[in-house]
């Protein structure tokens, strides 16, 4: 008798549709990524995501929990509402550049000195893309938009934002980190990053936040390859990975 050994299936935290995502976007990948580590970390069933004005207005769809839409920029004080009437549940939002870092900056600003006990998940893919490629807070100096046709300049836009170190600075973040999902070695580390957001968030510590950066073909102009080695060439040295502010670091040393 031929015995099947189940090599892959699809995580119970999917739902079994398709995104709507363009070819390359690595929206697919983190809410994957997500639903993965929700599943297995047994929190399905009271784990409550926000959704954003944005490509991922839409991810109340794709991940297998119960899903709030907030207003532009607003995800914050939403996650501030359930998770203080309801403390049991594990509580995150999913925010992009133009959502989180620009209509919403005070919004998250606000949340994270208070130390709101959600998590963020905040994605950096340097433009606005649903509205067709603007330039956003993050866009990189000399990146083409199509607000900025000659590419950003510091001189008249200022530099980009770099919002995992600015929010590190304040008394009521826990954990911050910044990974990308460009290739297996920093997905594996995504992973481990967002299984510790969330069990420290379970413990109480304060508000945790996970910048993600993300590519955009169609708004970079570049193929989805391409796309993924401009993040690790050009994005990934302006905004470094690794972990920016971890309180329970110290603890874990002794």
């Amino acid at each position: 008798m031929t015995m099947t050994q189940i090599v892959y299936e699809r995580s119970k935290g999917l739902q079994d549709v398709e995104t709507h995502y363009c070819p390359g976007c690595h929206h697919g990948i983190i809410h994957k990524l997500i639903a993965e580590t929700l599943s297995e970390m047994n929190l399905l069933d009271i784990a409550v995501g926000i959704c954003p004005v944005g490509c991922a207005v839409l991810a109340g769809n794709y991940i297998n929990c119960d899903f709030v839409e907030a207003a532009h920029g607003r995800a914050p004080a939403v996650a501030t509402g359930i998770k203080r009437t309801r403390p049991n549940l594990l509580v995150f939002t999913y925010q992009g550049d133009g959502d989180l870092a620009s209509i919403g900056a005070g919004e998250i600003v606000h949340a994270s000195m208070r130390g709101e006990k959600f998590t963020t998940i905040f994605i950096n893919n340097a433009i606005y893309g649903m509205t067709g490629g603007q330039m956003a807070p993050t866009t990189m100096v000399g990146q083409k938009a199509t607000t900025a046709q000659s590419g950003r300049d510091p001189r008249m836009h200022g530099n980009p934002i770099r919002m995992a170190e600015m929010l590190s600075t304040l008394g009521g973040m826990a954990y911050c980190e910044r990974v990308c999902v460009a290739d297996i070695p920093n997905l594996n580390r995504a992973r481990r990053a967002l299984k510790k957001a969330f069990t420290l968030q379970l413990q109480g510590i304060g508000h945790t936040f996970l910048e993600f950066l993300s590519t955009c073909p169609t708004n970079w102009g570049m193929s989805p390859v391409d796309a993924g080695k401009w993040l690790k060439s050009s994005m990934a040295l302006y905004y470094q990975l690794g972990v920016i502010k971890d309180i329970t670091a110290k603890e874990e040393s002794k």
